[in-house]
């Protein structure tokens, strides 16, 4: 069983598909200027409705993380941790990611990550690692 999917339509196919290029894609409002995570056709500060996908540097600090030792399924490979990432763009900037290779033990608050793709079909999941 591969990893389920998520649906893509035209507030979020920046996000799962700029992978394609190499850029992690955020939805950005001009009229306030803040970066704004899960993507949607409004900003959620000021409600404006000029926001688009804008690259950001796709480096960010792990916040808080959990090791799960459970393989769900056959083809999960476990252990594996799962992760707030905060975005270096912007304080509160967060989305929830895993971080892999390098070993769940040595991951810790505030280690510093770098964003790289995983492409599932049409997606590119972005995972972070260690940044160097």
């Amino acid at each position: 069983m591969p990893r389920k999917l998520p649906a893509l339509n035209a507030d979020t196919a920046p996000f799962w598909q700029g992978g394609a290029d190499g850029a992690l894609l955020i939805h950005h409002c001009p009229a306030c200027e803040k970066f704004f995570h899960p993507p949607a056709p409004m900003c959620p500060r000021c409600a404006s409705d000029a926001v688009l996908p804008r690259a950001v540097s796709g480096r960010g600090t792990v916040m808080s993380y959990t090791v799960n030792q459970q393989a769900w399924t056959p083809e999960l490979k476990d252990p594996f941790v799962v992760a707030i990432i905060e975005l270096a763009e912007q304080p509160g900037l967060r989305l929830l990611s895993n971080v892999v290779g390098c070993a769940p033990e040595s991951v810790h608050i505030d280690m510093p990550v770098q964003v790289k793709f995983e492409q599932h079909e049409d997606v590119w999941l972005p995972l972070f690692e260690r940044a160097a």
